[in-house]
């Protein structure tokens, strides 16, 4: 009986340890400036009620508060909180000392983007303007694997993202800002006609924009590596309307669902596909501090993480104690796609992706408890 026992708790860590196949397409998606404090607590009671950063209190309140904190959260995302939660991992939840961090001094855009894609922490100090990164990304170099030739792109709202991207190196395609898309289909035309007469254009293109970009381009050439930076959460949190930083929140999980729908509702991606969600950098955690960030306000470098889809277990939200780092992101896209990202920079190791329940927890299984 030991003998059976024991195989039978092998097996069992064998079934979950494999219980996902590995990805063969991955999405990274990144919502600018959004702090983890809305992801895992919802609307921030205090902010919400505050006259100087919300028009309408009643009504956002109406929206989005709740005494209730999981129902507040869900009430912001009900995506991550539903399908996400039930199917993937969230991690950055600091209320169970489950940190991710920026590796960076700064804190800021620039320097935030170039940790996530090329697995390294510069120290090299570049502001957030339109640049050249002088080094290399995992999108780059992904793009010259043989199974990856033509089938990786971006698409960004933030027009400083190309240059963090090397798009004059031409490796693979990058949209940013209010940049003109080349492809010829009657879409792409249609949002080049629309972009064109957007009034008082700034650093960062409507996200709405951003996003039928890229979901046009998917639907049309199925690239298996595809990046959607959005960003007027950042643009809206600096401007301090919190009422319109929740909402495009809100509006970034309509989104991401939208886009999971179609990549499960397509024999290309279905159940072979994984989403990599993060943020670029946190921000202040205080009433007077949440509009801004770096290296100088506390907070900034609090950020968070969520995966979903093939190869990533179903952790759900991860309440255990640990530390990760944005700087891994870049090993990590490789690794889901069976690759190890190597460069003439260190890279940082790639973070797990898999969770095995606690052994109690399979024997109980094991026993019929």
């Amino acid at each position: 009986m030991k003998a059976i026992y024991c195989i039978c708790i092998f097996l069992t860590l064998t079934s979950i340890t494999h219980a996902q196949p590995a990805a063969q397409n991955v999405f990274i998606i990144t919502m600018d400036g959004t702090r983890w404090q809305e992801i895992f607590k919802g609307a921030d009671e205090a902010l919400l009620r505050n006259i100087n950063y919300v028009k309408d209190t009643t009504l956002m309140l109406q929206q989005y508060s709740h005494t209730d904190p999981e129902e507040r959260r869900r009430r912001l995302l009900p995506f991550f909180w539903s399908v996400l939660a039930q199917q993937g991992q969230l991690m950055g939840n600091r209320n169970f000392d489950n940190d991710v961090n920026v590796a960076n001094l700064y804190k800021i855009s620039y320097p935030g983007y170039s940790e996530i894609f090329t697995g390294f922490a510069d120290k090299l100090f570049i502001p957030n303007l339109a640049v050249n990164n002088p080094r290399s990304n995992v999108l780059q170099w992904l793009s010259t694997q043989p199974l990856y030739q033509g089938k990786v792109a971006a698409f960004c709202s933030w027009r400083v993202l190309p240059f963090i991207l090397n798009e004059k190196d031409g490796a693979f395609p990058v949209n940013g800002g209010y940049e003109a898309l080349y492809e010829k289909d009657s879409t792409s035309t249609l949002i080049n006609g629309v972009q064109q007469n957007v009034y008082n254009q700034g650093s960062t293109r409507h996200d709405l924009l951003t996003f039928e970009c890229a979901k046009n381009y998917m639907q049309k050439n199925h690239p298996k590596v595809l990046y959607l930076g959005l960003g007027e959460t950042d643009e809206f949190a600096h401007e301090g309307a919190y009422d319109t930083y929740l909402q495009k929140i809100h509006q970034a999980d309509a989104m991401i669902a939208e886009l999971w729908y179609a990549v499960q509702t397509d024999p290309f991606y279905k159940n072979n596909t994984t989403f990599i969600i993060t943020t670029d950098h946190g921000r202040g955690n205080k009433t007077n501090t949440w509009t801004t960030h770096g290296f100088w306000v506390k907070g900034s470098g609090q950020t968070w993480l969520a995966m979903l889809g093939a190869g990533v277990s179903a952790g759900g939200e991860e309440k255990y104690k640990q530390q990760l780092y944005q700087k891994q992101i870049a090993a990590t896209v490789a690794a889901l796609l069976g690759l190890q990202f190597k460069t003439n920079h260190r890279v940082a190791k790639a973070m797990p992706v898999e969770r095995i329940e606690p052994v109690t927890e399979i024997v109980a299984a094991v026993k019929g408890e």
